[in-house]
């Protein structure tokens, strides 16, 4: 399949869409799927008529990562998949969240070991009510390599991370909302539109506040509190010129 059919790119009234599109293969990723995401990302990202972007997947499953049988007979070193791998996916998260952009995943069904790497990644996550995700690296004797091991701790809680990366269980969509993972569970034929109202919120605002906000969060989650309000918020300077205009309205 070319890359251009394993990643569907479509846009409209200022949203990217970027769909996986593998469902025989539950969207599992192949080299030339990770970089035709990757490349769509950055291509959306300077499209000045693109305000968000929406990574989705066709068929029951958003993303069950890395497709082990495309890479043929790949030898595991110490649990790890290897550098050209660990290249792919580690550029595919950076487009995303360097992206000034606010990137949207809309989970449409499973999201497991790799795929779940690479969600954690986005800005903000929408599942549909059948939605499930889980870490199975224990399960099949793989190390996380692409964040994981630091992020889901971060996001759901260390204890939470541990057990479920241990015991290889799914988070429900219902868990994963309780657990601050999505932002929001609706049934699946409101996926969409859920999707489109949040995008719409979002293409209201400064899109230059928007992005500087993005590389706030982004960049102060990895710092300790006070560096991040001394490196990052206080001293980092942001191109935005709508200001005034949007004040003045207010005003009014």
């Amino acid at each position: 399949m070319s890359v251009e059919n394993l990643v569907i790119k479509e846009k409209a009234d200022g949203i990217a869409w970027i769909t996986m599109n593998r469902p025989e293969a539950l969207n599992a990723l192949t080299p030339d799927m990770m970089n035709g995401v990757k490349d769509a990302v950055l291509e959306f990202d300077q499209d000045p008529e693109v305000g968000v972007i929406v990574i989705t997947g066709t068929g029951r499953a958003w993303c069950t990562g890395l497709d082990l049988k495309s890479l043929g007979e790949i030898q595991f070193q110490n649990g790890a998949v290897g550098p050209e791998i660990d290249a792919l996916g580690r550029s595919y998260i950076d487009a995303i969240q360097s992206a000034s952009k606010v990137v949207i995943a809309m989970v449409n069904g499973w999201v497991f070991t790799g795929g779940l790497e690479l969600l954690l990644s986005v800005d903000i996550i929408v599942a549909s009510e059948d939605a499930e995700f889980g870490d199975t690296h224990c399960k099949y004797g793989i190390r996380p390599s692409w964040g994981l091991s630091q992020r889901l701790p971060r996001i759901i809680g260390i204890n939470r991370a541990k057990y479920h990366t241990f015991t290889a269980r799914n988070i429900t969509a219902q868990q994963a909302r309780e657990y601050g993972l999505v932002s929001a569970v609706v049934p699946r034929d409101k996926l969409k539109e859920e999707v489109e109202s949040i995008c719409r919120a979002i293409l209201k605002n400064s899109r230059e506040t928007v992005a500087a906000c993005k590389y706030m969060y982004n960049h102060g989650w990895q710092t300790t509190l006070g560096e991040g309000l001394e490196e990052v918020e206080y001293k980092t300077t942001f191109a935005i010129h709508d200001t005034n205009t949007r004040l003045a309205g207010f005003i009014k």
